[in-house]
């Protein structure tokens, strides 16, 4: 691979990364997870799983994807062995399943963009805010939405490393300045003291609930995008003297810094403005709370209607950043499969409208996608971690992970943590299942024809799991090349 085709810079290599990771659930899950979730104790069980799961991952996929130089199922092929390509298809196939409805997202952040610069959102009620956003959901206009937003993301991949390097040198620096400027202004507000009092003050007696780890684990593993496969398809173009550890820590922190930022800006100005239906606001879920009620929230702020601008570009940014990675980890698959560029970016663009569609015309259908694909990735990073065990963890952290000439050294900690990120995936993985049981009625819980429960999840799992398996040897064949990592079989 040519130096043309690697990332030009450090700095180059942190933003691009960057807007893998910062996405729209660090802008509106993040905050209202946060609300509903002890505040202050929630964050200290966070920053734990940030260590425990997002920072080890980053690390695997950093290490893999700059030894195998392709993307996951190469790179698994490499690692471990082609009897194990399935598992690094599995990983691409579910981020490329949430890259499906993720560009729906994307398009229901340029749909409010423009509303807030031409003035189009309702901010007069809470009755018009959902009026708006019920006859915008699963219209049309969501389609053509979800096609502009597919259009920016292929325009950047297509355009290949420096297009992806360009684009989020303008996303990051701008998303992090517009999220620092909204809480700025937050925390000016008369009475955002008691947000920051709220968000910063732990009741260490909430640590003794499962729940609140639980999620903060949940929010690490959704929000980071460790064990996604995209860090993989990024570190492809890594330099040969790219420190990977500091950057997985860079990465880490800095992603979480985001996801803080926003917590500030929305907790201190629902507390500032409307701390009488407080609960309700950071209850409305992820559409309800940012479509719906930020608007009511602006229009009491002095110069409110700037603001609301500035919070849509900030999302549009994330989101826009998230996808460019997911359309990028599609391209890469194909072109280890021995595809040029502009056609596999051609087919990825088109089958990313076609199978998106149907999200932007149906909220149940997007929120079934979201459910079954989102417990997806806790399986993806249970791979993730035994790909480490079978390859050998020690032998991996001494021979992958720790380069000549790191800054930064990584000890015997992460080996421990990596057996532990198999627990959590597989603990995980059955606790969210376990929400999804419908009481005592069996069909409820088993009918694959429903948007929230346990049977949707195995019948889709169970279709894609047996399809990988069958084509195991022909992905094997196809896009592992003939060059192994050190110690694959």
């Amino acid at each position: 691979m040519s130096e043309a085709q690697r990332f030009s810079s450090r700095w180059g290599t942190m933003v691009v990364m960057l807007g893998m990771a910062v996405g729209t659930g660090n802008i509106w899950r993040f905050p209202r997870i946060v609300a509903t979730n002890g505040g202050g104790s929630f964050l200290i069980a966070w920053a734990v799983f940030l260590l425990l799961w997002s920072v080890p991952l980053l690390l695997v996929e950093f290490a893999m994807g700059r030894a195998s130089r392709r993307g996951p199922i190469g790179a698994f092929a490499a690692l471990i062995g082609k009897g194990h390509a399935w598992m690094g298809a599995w990983v691409a196939f579910t981020a490329t399943a949430i890259m499906f409805y993720y560009s729906v997202v994307m398009g229901w952040t340029l749909r409010y963009l423009w509303g807030a610069v031409s003035r189009g959102v309702p901010m007069t009620s809470p009755e018009a805010a959902t009026g708006f956003w019920e006859g915008y959901v699963g219209s049309p206009a969501a389609v053509l939405t979800h096609a502009i937003a597919m259009g920016l993301g292929v325009f950047v991949v297509a355009r290949g490393v420096k297009g992806i390097e360009r684009a989020a040198r303008i996303l990051i620096p701008g998303l992090f300045l517009l999220v620092i400027v909204l809480a700025v202004r937050a925390i000016t507000l008369p009475g955002a003291a008691a947000g920051l009092a709220f968000m910063f003050t732990p009741t260490w007696s909430d640590l003794a609930s499962p729940d609140i780890w639980i999620q903060a684990l949940t929010q690490n593993a959704w929000d980071t995008g460790a064990g996604w496969g995209l860090v993989v398809a990024y570190a492809v173009y890594l330099r040969k003297t790219e420190d990977t550890a500091l950057n997985a820590f860079v990465l880490g922190f800095g992603n979480n810094s985001v996801s803080l930022l926003a917590g500030i800006m929305v907790l201190c100005t629902v507390f500032a403005i409307m701390p009488e239906a407080a609960g309700e606001i950071v209850g409305a879920g992820n559409e309800g709370l940012t479509f719906i009620w930020v608007p009511q929230l602006f229009s009491k702020v002095p110069g409110g209607d700037a603001f609301m601008v500035f919070f849509f570009l900030a999302l549009v940014f994330a989101a826009w950043s998230s996808l460019i990675a997911m359309i990028e980890l599609a391209t890469r698959v194909l072109m280890d499969a021995g595809w040029k560029r502009g056609r596999a970016i051609s087919v990825v663009g088109g089958a990313g409208f076609l199978f998106g569609v149907p999200s932007a015309l149906s909220l149940p259908f997007f929120q079934n996608q979201d459910w079954v694909w989102g417990v997806g990735l806790m399986v993806s990073g249970f791979f993730f971690a035994f790909a480490v065990m079978k390859y050998g963890v020690d032998r991996f952290r001494v021979d992958l992970v720790n380069q000549a000439g790191s800054d930064i050294s990584i000890g015997r900690w992460w080996n421990w943590a990596m057996r532990l990120v198999m627990v959590e995936a597989a603990v995980l993985t059955v606790w969210w299942l376990w929400q999804a049981v419908q009481g005592g009625d069996l069909k409820a819980t088993l009918t694959p024809f429903s948007s929230f429960n346990v049977g949707t999840v195995l019948v889709q799992w169970g279709v894609v799991l047996v399809a990988l398996l069958t084509l195991n040897r022909f992905l094997a064949a196809r896009m592992s090349g003939t060059t192994e990592v050190d110690g694959g079989t």
